[in-house]
Parts: C-alpha cells; sequence; structure tokens
C-alpha cells in the first residue's frame, strides 16, 4: 500500500517530541530572540525551496525523486508555513495588548 512504515515514522515523531522537549530555555536578551526567529523563518523558506526543487525533478521526470518524497516534503513546507504562520500572529496579537496597555 506504501512505501513509507507507519511504525518508523511514529518512532521518528516520538524521538523528535522528546529531543523538542529536553531542549534548553532560549535567553531573554533580544539578540538571541531575533536570532532564532530570523534561523526558524530561514528552515520555513529552505523546507519551501527544498519542496519546489524535488515537484519539479518529479515533473521533468528524474528517476531518483519518488512521488511519495515530493508529498512529504510538501506536507512539511505547508505545515511549517502554518506554524510561522500561527507565531506571527500570536507576536501581533502580544504587541497590540502591550501597546493598549495604559501608562
Amino acid at each position: 500500500m506504501s512505501d513509507i512504515n507507519v511504525n518508523q515514522v511514529l518512532a521518528q515523531m516520538r524521538a523528535m517530541s522528546i529531543d523538542a522537549g529536553s531542549k534548553s530555555e532560549v535567553k531573554n536578551d533580544s539578540g538571541d530572540f531575533s536570532a532564532m526567529l530570523k534561523q526558524s523563518i530561514e528552515a520555513v523558506n529552505q523546507a519551501q525551496k527544498t519542496s519546489t526543487e524535488l515537484a519539479t525533478a518529479f515533473e521533468t521526470g528524474r528517476s531518483d525523486v519518488s512521488l511519495a518524497e515530493v508529498m512529504i516534503a510538501s506536507q512539511k513546507a505547508s505545515v511549517s508555513f502554518q506554524a510561522m504562520v500561527q507565531v506571527r500572529n500570536k507576536l501581533v496579537d502580544a504587541y497590540k495588548d502591550v501597546m493598549s496597555m495604559p501608562m
């Protein structure tokens, strides 16, 4: 039915979840936050570029690119972009809340 082993994917997701939970806290220095935000945006951009490159390679008939790889890359890019949009929305809401506070 599928070339992707579901148990293997679930194991990878669990490992990523554990890894994400064990990461140390980011310092409150504004430089660190801006660097982290920039790095996140660049990672989303790279995921979208990779997705586009794989789709183009598949469409041109390269035999080393499978449809499953293209679809997975496309979904990764989509999910990462949606997450970035949600983070942006939360940052804008927080900014509006801070700006509406009385002095």
